[in-house]
């Protein structure tokens, strides 16, 4: 492995371990998976014969960087990957921000990781994120019932990670 930082190396064992191989299930709102890498997300990737190699430096260049995960907390590093992993970046700042605001942060929703959203979320408990990890879940599958097969998982994961 390329010299990530070690807590990027600690973290992207959990999602792999999470996200298993290749899948192509139609019901699927990624579309083709491998590694938890979708074609929706990267449709120039060939999903099929990715590699765990690239797959790691994909989440890394896309997710652990873009997603500005070095600016969270250490105790919600570990969740707020995983949620830019799940719900792309935009929707996992939205899932802390609604975390704060839950607590009268007066944060505006807007799946933007700026200095005020920084500061709010310094202080939130890893089990208040769960929560509305797992409402965002819920809320998915509220709307889109087809993708009440997942539930399930989803609810697993979000007590685990």
């Amino acid at each position: 492995m390329p010299d990530y930082p070690n807590i990027f190396k600690d973290i992207i064992s959990i999602t792999l371990a999470k996200e298993g191989g290749y899948v192509n299930d139609p019901t699927d709102r990624g579309g083709e998976t491998n590694f938890g890498i979708s074609k929706k997300a990267f449709p120039r990737v060939d999903i099929k014969n990715l590699t765990e190699e690239t797959a790691i430096e994909l989440y890394y260049v896309h997710y652990w960087v873009k997603g500005k995960c070095d600016k969270v907390p250490n105790n919600l590093k570990t969740i707020y990957f995983d949620m830019c992993v799940n719900f792309g970046i935009r929707g996992a700042v939205r899932v802390l921000q609604e975390t704060a605001n839950s607590l009268n942060k007066n944060l505006r929703v807007d799946g933007m990781l700026g200095p005020n959203t920084s500061k709010a979320i310094r202080n939130l408990k890893l089990e208040r994120v769960r929560a509305f990890r797992m409402l965002r879940f819920a809320k998915i599958v509220i709307s889109k019932p087809e993708q009440m097969k997942f539930w399930y998982g989803w609810f697993k994961r979000c007590g685990e990670v």
